[in-house]
């Protein structure tokens, strides 16, 4: 921008000499140089002017640096980007499943590519912590079974590596028998459930595995 100002400034002081002899020419009289070629010259040397003028500005302005008003402008559109952005990665997040806790998964209720809202279940989880096994016991039994009891459970895979457990939940209400429990003489009968909850560091039992369950009261299926 400078080379081009010195430029345009060498070529408005060469049309200010050529208007100077063009001037000194008119005024002799003598019909040496014609009012065309004056009236010519008159505008090279204003032409030349304005160009200085006009680079001089510009010069002015690449020196300042841009306007404050465009700075402001371009900040709110990064601003305006930058929550656009924001908001992308909002509705990405927001389209991922989570789970609080470690789980296994034991169905998947929908296909990928299915519509869901958001209140529909997509896969049914088991979660791994806490563990426990479920069992029952007779009312006879109820009172001899306390919150935080000791116990030891016993699956036909591993008969000699008993996990151990405690008592972290006896239910209030009583139930007919689950057609699942194989005890002839209890089928009949009226039990309570018992949530044993246990330490399987070596994740030794499974979803769903029959499991024996041996409190200081006996044995309890």
């Amino acid at each position: 921008m400078r080379a081009q100002l010195a430029s345009a400034e060498a070529s408005a002081a060469h049309a200010e000499q050529d208007l100077s002899r063009a001037t000194r020419l008119q005024a002799a009289g003598n019909g040496t140089i014609s009012q065309q070629s004056y009236d010519q010259t008159q505008a090279d040397a204003r032409a030349a002017g304005a160009k200085v003028s006009e680079l001089r500005a510009a010069l002015q302005l690449e020196e300042a640096g841009s306007r404050a008003e465009e700075i402001a402008g371009a900040e709110a559109e990064l601003k305006a980007s930058e929550a656009g952005l924001d908001l992308l990665r909002l509705q990405i997040d927001q389209g991922l499943l989570r789970i609080p806790v470690d789980a296994v998964v034991r169905s998947r209720l929908h296909e990928p590519g299915d519509m869901v809202s958001s209140s529909s279940a997509v896969l049914a989880l088991a979660l791994t912590e806490p563990k426990w096994v479920r069992v029952y016991v007779g009312e006879p039994d109820l009172g001899k079974i306390r919150p935080g009891m000791a116990a030891q459970v016993f699956t036909d895979s591993q008969p000699d590596r008993p996990v151990a457990g405690k008592v972290g939940y006896i239910s209030s209400v009583a139930e007919f028998t689950p057609k699942s429990v194989q005890t002839e003489e209890l089928r009949t009968n009226l039990v309570y459930e018992v949530r044993v909850v246990v330490e399987d560091a070596n994740d030794a039992l499974r979803l769903g595995q029959p499991a024996t369950v041996r409190l200081a009261t006996g044995t309890a299926p």
